[in-house]
């Protein structure tokens, strides 16, 4: 199988862009502290390891921003939108409103661009939603990220954020998921393929692509067991209602022939209304515009989203109907 096919076929399911022509970025200047101000900078986070963190503005809730499988914290910047685009990149755009972080998980990069590899040290692979967790936690506290937080997250990111609210339900305040991952989308994608795509598709993300066989600290993520440790999770401590919303895509992807398109949308919609469904008062937003990609194609609905839940976390009267501050039993 050719590895552009590949890439169409998984970005449903582990959230790799489409590779794009993208703008060319400058790197924010470091400064001593990731707790005020910008920073753009590697942060220790024990262990001989180190991580790199992007923050900018100012304010609280502070919005942590966790990017699909294999990419980095350039996928919410201006780099990741065409070079003919006037919108604003998700990064800045909520960072003219309140205190905003992206970092670069072990082996990322964007959108295959081999300039753009990960800031942040090696660590072994494969990984799952749990080792994602790990990291993001020691970064966050080995920084000094003031929170409490609200997560926003992309496709597979979407695992690692509801992971990480039940495992420290007291730090955050509330979720953005974009056409996240659902823990069941991963059986209900391989159960509409046949043995032979399940086969080929499997074979060629274990290899990767050729123009990256000089980079073997590439992130591969083991995407069934991140979804039984989120099950596990949430079962021991469900998600607190807080504001959630919940972004789909519009445009129904284009799966290569021979491929179960039809079955492969229908199963994706019902799931993301069950994702919705994990708290009272959560919303649905289909971006009408966009593909998987909606931080790419339609940016300005990603901070609208992120604006929306900052809002009521601070006040909950702001949301159209109450958000209880309380778990229900």
């Amino acid at each position: 199988m050719q590895w552009p096919l590949v890439i169409a076929l998984f970005t449903l399911l582990l959230g790799v862009p489409i590779p794009a022509v993208a703008q060319s970025a400058t790197p924010a200047a470091a400064s001593p502290t990731a707790a005020s101000g910008d920073f753009a900078g590697l942060v220790d986070i024990g262990g001989g390891r180190e991580m790199y963190l992007e923050c900018r503005g100012e304010g609280s809730p502070t919005v942590i921003l966790e990017a699909g499988a294999g990419n980095n914290a350039d996928t919410w910047g201006a780099i990741a939108l065409p070079l003919d685009s006037s919108q604003t990149a998700v990064l800045p755009g909520v960072a003219a409103f309140t205190r905003v972080c992206a970092y670069d998980r072990p082996g990322t990069i964007l959108d295959y661009d081999l300039n753009h590899r990960s800031r942040s040290g090696p660590a072994p692979m494969p990984r799952t939603a749990s080792d994602i967790v790990a990291d993001l936690h020691a970064l966050l506290t080995a920084a000094a990220i003031p929170g409490p937080y609200v997560l926003a997250a992309h496709s597979f990111g979407g695992l690692v954020v509801r992971l990480y609210a039940a495992t420290y339900p007291d730090e955050v305040v509330g979720l953005v998921l974009v056409d996240a991952a659902h823990e069941d989308y991963y059986a209900a994608q391989r159960e509409a393929l046949t043995p032979e795509q399940r086969a080929d598709m499997a074979r060629a993300l274990e290899q990767g692509p050729p123009e990256l066989a000089d980079y073997p600290d590439r992130e591969r993520l083991d995407p069934d067991a991140s979804a039984a440790q989120l099950r596990e999770a949430a079962a021991a401590s469900p998600l607190r209602p807080l504001p959630l919303i919940v972004l789909t895509h519009g445009r129904p992807w284009d799966w290569p022939p021979g491929y179960p398109a039809a079955a492969l949308e229908a199963a994706w919609l019902p799931l993301q209304e069950e994702l919705v469904a994990l708290v009272p008062d959560g919303r649905l937003v289909v971006a009408e515009q966009s593909g998987h990609f909606i931080p790419g194609d339609q940016p300005e609905l990603v901070i609208d989203a992120i604006r929306q839940v900052s809002a009521a976390a601070r006040d909950p009267s702001t949301w159209e109907t109450s958000v209880a501050s309380t778990p229900t039993p």
